[in-house]
């Protein structure tokens, strides 16, 4: 009788090959929609941290005023002029007579990809030391902008 020599087996199977396919995709189909609300929450975190300079030179300026009548325009009062980037979009948010900051789209999104815009409302209580801000509007979102207790956020 004669021998048959063994053969090697060379690469891998069609089965081994489909099953690192199918775990490639089920991580692919987790990550990438966690990948897209933490880049959104990273960009709605920068979009208040650019407004921070507004807050406090707008502080400053109440606190020198003594009210809000000379410190709601831009570039003047050394209140700084904000622009644009990927965390905010919006080419100049508004400041009303009270000192609230409006019209501040971010660069965050809702997962439909509409823009999420933070409202931010100073407190001026008599005597205090520090001026607080409160951040309301679409950007206090938990899974897509500042979960509660960030940047102002209730």
């Amino acid at each position: 009788m004669k021998a048959i020599p063994k053969q090697l087996q060379r690469g891998f199977t069609l089965i081994e090959l489909m099953i690192v396919v199918a775990i490639i995709g089920i991580l692919a189909a987790i990550a990438i929609p966690q990948y897209s609300d933490y880049t959104s929450r990273t960009r709605a975190a920068g979009a208040i941290a650019e407004l921070d300079s507004l807050k406090s030179a707008m502080s400053i300026c109440f606190q020198n005023e003594g009210a809000w009548t000379n410190c709601t325009q831009m570039g003047s009062n050394a209140i700084p002029t904000v622009v644009t980037s990927k965390f905010l979009t919006t080419a100049a948010p508004s400041i009303a007579g009270t000192g609230v900051i409006t019209q501040a789209a971010t660069g965050a999104t809702t997962s439909a990809g509409v823009a999420l815009g933070a409202v931010l409302t100073p407190s001026t209580l008599s005597g205090q030391a520090n001026m607080l801000w409160t951040t309301s509007s679409t950007i206090c979102d938990p899974v897509r902008g500042l979960k509660s207790g960030q940047g102002g956020c209730p």
